[in-house]
């Protein structure tokens, strides 16, 4: 055996043929499994607190969405308040407005009521001014007559109460109004009623 090795003159170091070092050092048999005799995966230890960190994090997240979803619905809550409350006061507004729009026919019905003598022209032309008035108030606020009478029945403005004959109108007109009906802001607010023609 001492011809196959060989020495080498620089670091003493010998190796045999096949060109393994035979001063290396293996462990002993068995020695290995030793070590680790479970075969189990050693634990990780050093990835314990980046979880807990990650965790950490994630419940901090979650904190600060759940804080800021109670402060959006306080704001919305706040907004539905205040909304409800502009749109009472912006009611209260306009039958104010109104009201004080009607307080001058208000005031000539009374000057009617209260004139002295019994002239019955004069009573029914005061009364006739008085209603031009209610009218142009009601007018300014959106309110408009419907215009019924030889116009076309249309259910969604008029009220049939009664089928009649008449030569001189044309079949389904509206021969006569028994109550006239309104436009409010142009939509009907009330229908009229009305007597229609039936030729057949």
């Amino acid at each position: 055996m001492g011809k196959n090795k060989k020495h080498w003159p620089d670091t003493g170091q010998t190796e045999d043929p096949a060109g393994v070092n035979v001063n290396e050092e293996f462990p002993a048999a068995g020695e290995r499994e030793t070590e680790n005799p479970s075969n189990q995966p050693e634990p990780l230890v050093e990835d314990e607190p980046t979880l807990r960190e990650m965790l950490a994090r994630e419940q901090e997240q979650l904190e600060e969405c759940r804080g800021r979803l109670v402060r959006l619905q306080a704001d919305f809550d706040n907004f539905r308040r205040r909304t409800r409350q502009e749109k009472e006061q912006w009611f209260r507004q306009a039958s104010e407005d109104l009201v004080n729009a009607l307080l001058p026919v208000l005031d000539n019905f009374e000057r009617a009521i209260k004139a002295p003598g019994g002239d019955l022209q004069n009573f029914t032309t005061g009364v006739q001014m008085i209603r031009r008035q209610l009218d142009e108030v009601l007018a300014e606020h959106g309110l408009e007559p419907m215009v019924s009478e030889g116009a076309d029945f249309d259910p969604e403005c008029h009220e049939c109460v009664e089928r009649v004959t008449a030569p001189d109108q044309s079949d389904n007109a509206v021969v006569e109004e028994l109550r006239r009906g309104y436009y409010y802001r142009g939509k009907v607010l009330r229908p009229a009623m009305v007597r229609v023609n039936q030729t057949n």
